[in-house]
């Protein structure tokens, strides 16, 4: 037998293409999760503290986006406060998904 036909032997076989794929993101759709509502206080909070931000500020921003949340440390790169998103190099995040945020 040449090596050829000996290494397709150990290939790994998958017997429904893509089926890995449909399940990971069957996964993904149960692992998603409602966007949780702020009260006034956290509300009030989370203006206050986007009011105080300028560019270049190193920023903890906790966000909702696809169903989940997210967390981001890091140095505010734009705030358009006409358009209300903040931009963290190519991750942009709009004002309103916001959860959290703590300058650091």
């Amino acid at each position: 037998m040449n090596n050829v036909d000996r290494a397709k032997q150990f290939a790994p076989f998958e017997a429904l293409k893509g089926l890995r794929e449909a399940l990971w993101l069957t996964e993904k759709e149960h692992e998603k999760k409602k966007k949780i509502e702020l009260s006034e206080f956290s509300e009030c909070c989370v203006q206050r503290e986007l009011e105080k931000l300028k560019k270049g500020d190193l920023v903890k921003v906790k966000w909702y986006f696809d169903g989940s949340y997210s967390t981001l440390t890091g140095k505010v790169d734009k705030i358009d406060k006409d358009l209300r998103f903040l931009l963290f190099g190519d991750e942009k995040i709009i004002f309103d998904d916001i959860y959290s945020i703590e300058s650091l």
